[in-house]
């Protein structure tokens, strides 16, 4: 359990975070899975922030906000259920450049990392993730995605792989899975802090891959530091000349409980 202290840290940091003015759009969620998981009966917390200051002006479909300065936060409630099994709960909130707050949707979503032996350095596992979205956000109103997690880590490095499928469920949109593929690779750059860089890429239908000039695509640089109380993945990421949100900004700050 955390203590006063600890909380009212906490708090300040996430004060902090929803107030900066280039705190961090693009999607609610910019992160790469790895092998990390909550103890069997433990909750934890992550928010994730991000900000486009640079990003889409105009709607791609009608009912669409454009992520053009606009503040994206989004709680995520995290039980350890087993060693080897996580469930978590999104709650996708948006602060628009008008003030309004607005709430995206919610997703839940089912976590499994493969047992390993003690010392052992590669992981793999899946994450499902099944959730109602806003108009404002996505075409189709359902959608779920499976996230395969391939990766290794040692004391210096960590590398994980996410070849993620994207399925629209309602009937108004293609069901075609979309491949949308995630990487991280990071090395340890001081105590607690790695540093590196995270890749995010929208291929199209996964019966029809997009040739690599139309493809959506973002590099970040990021930061990982780990801390007693919390931890937090910092990033600056860039667009390719087919994604519209140009320079994205994006943290997660993680509240393990105690």
């Amino acid at each position: 359990m955390k203590s006063a202290g600890q909380t009212h840290r906490a708090l300040a940091i996430v004060l902090f975070i929803l107030a900066a003015p280039m705190a961090v759009a693009a999607p609610d969620e910019i992160q790469v899975y790895t092998e990390e998981m909550n103890d069997p009966g433990k909750f934890g917390l992550e928010l994730h922030t991000n900000f486009a200051f640079k990003g889409a002006k105009e709607p791609s479909y009608e009912g669409e906000k454009p992520g053009h300065h606009m503040l994206q936060v989004t709680p995520e409630f995290s039980y350890g259920v087993t060693k080897t099994w996580e469930a978590g709960l999104y709650l996708p909130l948006a602060l628009g450049p008008d003030g309004r707050l607005y709430n995206n949707g919610l997703r839940l979503r089912m976590k499994y990392i493969a047992p390993r032996e003690e010392g052992a350095h590669f992981f793999w596992g899946l994450n499902t993730e099944l959730g109602y979205s806003s108009r404002r956000t996505s075409e189709s109103y359902w959608g779920m995605e499976l996230r395969p997690i391939i990766g290794y880590r040692d004391d210096d490095w960590l590398l994980s792989f996410n070849p993620i499928l994207n399925l629209d469920l309602s009937n108004n949109v293609s069901r075609a899975p979309q491949f949308e593929p995630g990487l991280k690779v990071t090395r340890k750059a001081a105590e607690d802090i790695h540093a590196g860089f995270e890749y995010y890429g929208e291929y199209g239908p996964l019966r029809r891959i997009q040739p690599a000039d139309q493809r959506s695509q973002a590099l970040y640089a990021v930061m990982d530091v780990e801390k007693k109380d919390f931890d937090v993945n910092f990033g600056i990421g860039h667009g390719s000349s087919q994604n519209p949100d140009k320079w994205v900004a994006k943290a997660i700050i993680a509240f393990p409980f105690r």
